[in-house]
């Protein structure tokens, strides 16, 4: 057997009667008709207690009998099984797992604190019980190495790798899916059923942090300043059009550049503009 299997056991309404029939009439044959018969129907009678087990909502109990696999009851409720039954209780309640941060090293070789949550219940408890030592244990394990091997597959941004489609920061849902995809095809093998995985921490390691961060900086101000730049080229051209086309002023080539240079030092100063007043000719 290596799979789950359903078990139904008897109602322990039924059998709490029988247990303390056997009991009390067991000790009133002792006591009234001395018979001895009634030592064992007493011992019957407590044999029969130790069967009693409680299911509750969401939680299972795995029955096993001399190291045979009998079945497992998810149906809650109380109830009767042979004594002689192992009797492991499973929650079959969604969990929480709130990994701590890990240092690992992204596709490139820079290290990063990478951490994740991961919401996972027992979907098989045969493969729970029996296929893994410990079930709990194997998630925390399995979630950690799932982590490395997605840190490890893809770069921290997208500009240290011109070439990647995606990056853990900018990834998204995306990366959550893979990360997903991973965690369940590795607790599969203990019964785990994944039913959410997201990354929610995502840092450069403490070493290196200082410098890319100034690199992030340097990254947005580049950026921005080629909008500026493109911005600046496009109201000159307008402006340049604009006197040309309506006759305002006639401008040699010399002027025009002029010009240009000083309405882009002007558009494309983070500072405000100073000018300065010409009161004589055009030319001076």
């Amino acid at each position: 057997m290596t799979n789950e299997k359903l078990f139904s056991p008897l109602s322990g309404y039924i059998m709490i009667p029988v247990a303390l029939l056997l009991i009390v009439s067991g000790i009133l044959t002792i006591a009234l008709l001395k018979n001895p018969l009634g030592v064992g129907a007493v011992f019957l009678g407590m044999f029969c207690i130790p069967g009693f087990f409680i299911v509750n909502p969401n939680q299972s109990t795995v029955l096993v009998l001399f190291g045979n696999y009998k079945g497992t009851v998810k149906k809650n409720g109380f109830f009767w099984a042979n004594p002689f039954l192992v009797k492991k209780k499973i929650s079959l309640r969604a969990r929480n797992l709130d990994s701590k941060p890990i240092k690992v090293n992204d596709q490139i070789g820079n290290p990063i604190m990478l951490g994740a949550v991961l919401v996972w219940q027992v979907e098989d408890t045969f493969k729970a019980a029996f296929d893994v030592d410990n079930y709990q244990n194997f998630v925390d394990i399995q979630s950690e190495a799932a982590m490395r091997k997605l840190g490890g597959a893809y770069p921290y941004d997208s500009f240290d790798d011109d070439e990647a489609e995606i990056s853990l920061r900018s990834g998204g849902e995306e990366i959550n899916d893979k990360l997903e995809d991973e965690m369940r095809e590795r607790l599969s093998i203990a019964g785990i059923k994944v039913i959410e995985a997201r990354i929610n921490y995502l840092a450069y390691a403490q070493e290196i942090a200082s410098a890319m961060l100034q690199r992030q900086q340097a990254t947005a101000i580049i950026a921005a300043r080629q909008k500026i730049v493109e911005g600046a080229v496009g109201m000159v051209e307008m402006a340049l059009s604009e006197l040309s086309e309506k006759n305002i002023l006639e401008l040699d080539d010399e002027r025009k550049a002029a010009m240009v240079s000083n309405l882009m030092v002007v558009l494309c100063s983070d500072k405000a503009a100073s000018p300065v007043i010409n009161t004589g000719s055009l030319y001076q």
